[in-house]
């Protein structure tokens, strides 16, 4: 298995798309069966179905960065839901993310203020990155960001 993630990068077990995530626990699941396989056979194809989920992967890698079509497609947009100390509703509503919840992030990221806050965004990982501080903030943390 260490050799199939190493053919693959270290992108194999990381936080990326939903897609991402379902061959991750996917392949959780048959690493376990694969170990508790009392039959050669049977741990023959949790092997053949974890390589193919590599290669699904993988593939689905080379389509992301090749299209940016498919990259829409596959992949999440990161989501502003806070912009200069103040909470995008809307955004979270849509994200399904209370406001009690963002408060203790922004506790976590060390805010004192919220009008210290510049951005809060939901990262396609479904972590909260928080740019705060009393500088400007560069547009180009926001390109791709969804609510901008």
């Amino acid at each position: 298995m260490n050799l199939l993630i190493r053919l693959n990068g270290l992108r194999t077990l990381s936080k990326m798309t939903n897609f991402d995530f379902v061959t991750t626990v996917a392949f959780g699941s048959l690493l376990a069966g694969a170990g508790q396989a009392s039959e050669w056979t049977a741990f023959l194809q949790a092997i053949a179905a974890m390589l193919g989920l590599i290669l699904a992967q993988a593939a689905t890698s080379f389509l992301r960065r090749r299209s940016e079509t498919a990259a829409d497609m596959i992949g999440n947009q990161p989501c502003l839901i806070m912009r200069d100390g103040e909470f995008d509703e809307g955004a979270l509503k849509a994200n399904h993310i209370r406001r009690e919840d963002m408060i203790a992030k922004l506790r976590e990221a060390n805010v004192l203020q919220l009008s210290e806050v510049r951005a809060a965004i939901l990262e396609t990982t479904g972590d909260v990155s928080v740019l705060h501080g009393n500088a400007e903030l560069d547009e180009v943390l926001l390109e791709d960001v969804r609510g901008t």
